[in-house]
């Protein structure tokens, strides 16, 4: 999550730029505990890993998984800890989900939840991005139904469209046109072909997908949207969001980012309401930023500064 990784080539934590010694979540005030999640590629039991009942590798037999359950693994893992209560729980897009659910699974145990660029549920047009990018998997012949480990063979044709479909929703379209525009690959003069590669845009896809297929299991990604798809936790309130979050008692910012279109500010107030409508303490900020829903990764000042003040002061609490 933070800090850099030797490999090939070297790997950058995904919010180092948020967590650290003198940072926005300052390490020398905060113990961080960043949890890979099950199902993941990345460290914690996934598809790719032998079931222990059988010794055979999971593959399309992993259990589906969702929010809650991540949820509750990592409140016991604080449990196998010893730790009781969590001063803040912090997550952008899906973590801000996760950061949300924390505040109704285990109110007592977090103080603070700070929830970024995130929503309640998603609409109907993420869920359909969600299952395109699925289909693009799915239908690869090297997929095999979930089983393609025991083939010895990867779905990257797959996996490179999925990617590609996700990086074209997480950037807005005036970054896309200023980085981008229409300008040609290498200068080059239009060829009038259906299928070079001409556009430079065309190109920095294509390098995401085959760098994203290169260390991303297919899988992980379906298990990934699907826990995405299925985060609602108003539906069993009848759609009642307000219902949905009486149970919570901490203290709540919401962000969110104007030109963010896959989770928007609309999405954010929703939650804000709710908190309101239940008397909750909640802050809210709307930020005026270029860069679509990547902008809860990057280092917008305006951003990196709320925080900052947040996490000082939920940090003064213990100091006073």
């Amino acid at each position: 999550m933070a800090g850099v990784y030797e490999g090939q080539p070297k790997s950058e934590g995904w919010w180092d730029n948020m967590i650290g010694p003198g940072k926005p979540v300052d390490t020398h005030k905060f113990f961080v505990i960043g949890v890979n999640n099950l199902g993941s590629c990345f460290g914690s039991t996934g598809p790719m890993h032998a079931n222990p009942d059988t010794g055979e590798v999971y593959g399309s037999r992993f259990p589906v998984v969702t929010v809650e359950d991540w949820v509750n693994a990592q409140a016991r893992l604080l449990d196998r800890l010893g730790i009781r209560q969590l001063s803040v729980v912090l997550g952008g897009s899906l973590g801000g989900m996760q950061a949300l659910s924390w505040t109704l699974q285990h109110p007592e145990r977090a103080r603070h939840a700070v929830v970024v660029a995130s929503a309640p549920n998603l609409n109907a047009e993420n869920i359909a991005f969600n299952e395109v990018a699925r289909r693009a998997i799915v239908t690869d012949p090297d997929f095999h139904g979930g089983d393609f480990y025991a083939h010895g063979v990867i779905p990257k044709r797959g996996l490179r469209i999925a990617r590609m479909i996700g990086h074209i929703t997480y950037l807005s379209d005036d970054v896309m046109n200023e980085k981008f525009g229409r300008v040609l690959r290498e200068g080059l003069d239009l060829k009038y072909s259906t299928q070079d590669i001409e556009f430079q845009i065309e190109s920095y896809l294509r390098y995401q997908g085959e760098k994203f297929s290169d260390y991303f299991d297919a899988n992980t990604y379906l298990l990934i949207t699907r826990a995405l798809d299925y985060f609602d936790p108003a539906r069993q309130y009848g759609g009642n969001l307000t219902l949905a979050l009486a149970k919570a008692q901490a203290r709540f910012l919401l962000v969110s980012f104007t030109t963010d279109w896959r989770f928007s500010p609309k999405r954010s107030r929703e939650i804000v309401k709710g908190l309101l409508d239940n008397r909750r303490d909640v802050s809210y900020a709307e930020i005026d930023a270029p860069h679509g829903h990547d902008a809860f990764l990057l280092d917008d000042p305006r951003y990196m500064s709320l925080m900052a003040s947040y996490f000082d002061n939920a940090a003064k609490e213990f100091s006073a």
